[in-house]
């Protein structure tokens, strides 16, 4: 008896371990799943460097996420990471990239014309930003895209039209405008919005928001998106963004006029996939002495800064081995009115030992350049680690 309870228990297991929980009653369907993942972290330091804090072992993510359909109508998702919940006590600092709360967002589809979704959630703007960190052999996405530049999320509404059997997409939105601090409740001074807009095109078929072809598409498939925003916001004097910091990584908001556009571009074929995305930043300060424009003399303050980068990425699937292997680089320039950009090589190896949701996975990071006005203590660093996700 004992044995036949063990098998039984043992085949439970084995078909739950890797799927996600569903709960369903009448009209409403609840899914839950989650993940955990981990990686130890080694930087090589520069010459008379000596903090080595950074090298360490580090819980990346503890997720537990919703989503939910009431009837034909209505989707929902709620989604937290109690990894960064619990880092976000002891700093007061925010990753961008690994919020606490990553999700909070309703969805209605009773109108035929177009979806509208409210809430806390991830922007669209950015290819590379909206593909899911599960579905990556990397453990950080580029600095252009991670949401140091531009906040990757908001609060606010998103209307969505899709066309030609989801090959052709629009979205349109307005949002606080102040990123993941828009959670904290108020606005700026102004109460103006930001607006973001994006629009992606696919050929053949629907192109998901994934890096890797897993499934050896048979059929070369290639995507482009164009995007947009716009946000004129007014800060406290002596502020630059709305942290206090005047480093030029605050890109998210600054005091006056911000444009940001950006073009992205996708391909796969037969376990071959590539990238390539291209942003630029235009700022308009209101302030003549405004901290982006300390150190210039006057013939150099022509009122604006533009900032900007690209990204170019190459990944192939080993069907066989169960392996991705990809290579990115990036490039960005914080201020084009100070001399020089900098420049990073990142490859990365992910062995999945089940799909996506159990993978083994490393990256090495190479600062090739870098600008003086950011400087880092580092130029080579190595992550290790295990990704583990029901779903």
């Amino acid at each position: 008896m004992r044995s036949i309870l063990l098998s039984a228990t043992t085949l439970f297991l084995s078909q739950i371990s890797f799927s996600q929980v569903t709960i369903s009653g009448g009209k409403h369907v609840l899914e839950i799943s989650g993940g955990i993942s981990s990686y130890y972290n080694y930087r090589s330091l520069k010459p008379g460097e000596e903090d080595r804090s950074k090298d360490r072992f580090k819980l990346r993510d503890a997720q537990l996420e919703f989503e939910g359909r009431i009837g034909s109508d209505f989707e929902y998702e709620l989604k937290v990471d109690f990894a960064d919940m619990a880092a976000n006590n002891y700093t007061t600092e925010i990753d961008p990239e690994n919020p606490g709360l990553m999700e909070a967002s309703v969805r209605y589809k009773g109108l035929d014309f177009l979806n509208v979704e409210l809430g806390y959630g991830k922007l669209y703007y950015s290819r590379n930003a909206l593909v899911p960190f599960d579905y990556s052999a990397y453990w950080q996405r580029p600095e252009l895209t991670r949401g140091s530049i531009f906040s990757t999320r908001d609060v606010g509404i998103t209307l969505m039209k899709n066309f030609w059997k989801q090959r052709a997409n629009i979205y349109l939105g307005a949002y606080t405008g102040l990123g993941e601090l828009s959670l904290s409740g108020d606005n700026d001074p102004t109460g103006q919005l930001e607006y973001v807009g994006r629009i992606d095109f696919a050929y053949p078929a629907r192109y998901r928001y994934r890096d890797i072809d897993d499934r050896h598409t048979p059929i070369a498939m290639f995507a482009v998106g164009i995007n947009g925003r716009f946000a004129n916001k007014k800060l406290p004097p002596g502020e630059v963004f709305p942290d206090g910091s005047t480093s030029e990584y605050g890109w998210k908001v600054i005091d006056g006029k911000r444009y940001v556009y950006g073009l992205d571009a996708a391909f796969q074929y037969l376990g071959f996939s590539g990238q390539f995305e291209i942003h630029q930043i235009k700022a308009q300060p209101q302030q003549a002495n405004d901290p982006l424009f300390q150190n210039l003399t006057p013939q150099q303050n022509r009122g604006y800064v533009l900032a900007g980068g690209f990204i170019a990425q190459l990944n192939y699937f080993i069907k066989p081995l169960k392996t991705i292997v990809s290579a990115r680089y990036e490039e960005l320039d914080l201020n084009d009115l100070v001399k020089g950009s900098s420049e990073r090589f990142s490859p990365a190896i992910a062995y999945q030992i089940n799909g996506y949701n159990a993978m083994i996975k490393f990256q090495y990071f190479n600062i090739i350049k870098e600008e003086s006005i950011d400087p880092l203590k580092w130029d080579e660093q190595f992550r290790i680690g295990m990704q583990f996700n029901f779903k």
